[in-house]
């Protein structure tokens, strides 16, 4: 079964960008080398809505544009409680893993790199992290928006795992 994910309109939202990563790369091509650059960004208006971009010119301002356009397309809503999340989740991209769990008010951020600016940009204020395997910029960063787009509200996952064994009571029995 597959989750229909509806498009976040941007246009209604004050979004920051904010740069987490720069890539200067190079193909060596007959002349010498032909430099291009990447850009990793994430965007988020602070209250439950994030997203991350990353993009590829021949400039460095190009790229952080591109970069800020596709996070701004790719945006997904975080559910919250409080300043922080509803429950604990580990999320595993590529060979990078990061754990999020819930914190007290007050805690605050305990995070580093890409997982903080995500967090941030989400509006999560308190919460504990680690991030482990790989320290790929790129893939803590996906990992870290996968795990907030998979967090449930435990209120709605409570009345759904209520109504699902009469579901199929009903299946079993006929």
């Amino acid at each position: 079964m597959k989750e229909v994910i509806s498009k976040i309109d941007p246009s209604g939202l004050t979004l920051n960008d904010k740069l987490i990563y720069i890539n200067r790369v190079a193909k060596v091509v007959k002349g010498g080398k032909r430099m291009r650059f990447s850009a990793l960004t994430v965007t988020g208006d602070g209250n439950g809505h994030v997203g991350i971009g990353m993009g590829k010119a021949n400039e460095v301002p190009e790229a952080i544009a591109k970069a800020g356009a596709v996070a701004r397309k790719n945006l997904i809503q975080v559910t919250l409680r409080g300043t922080s999340i509803p429950h604990e989740i580990e999320f595993k991209y590529g060979a990078a893993k990061v754990l999020l769990k819930p914190a007290a008010p007050g805690t605050g951020v305990i995070a580093g790199g890409s997982v903080r600016a995500v967090l941030e940009a989400a509006g999560v204020k308190d919460v504990l992290t680690k991030s482990m395997g790989s320290s790929n910029r790129i893939n803590v960063a996906r990992a870290t928006l996968l795990a907030l787009q998979s967090l449930k509200n435990p209120a709605e996952e409570l009345a759904r795992r209520k109504s699902a064994p009469k579901a199929q009571e009903v299946a079993t029995s006929g």
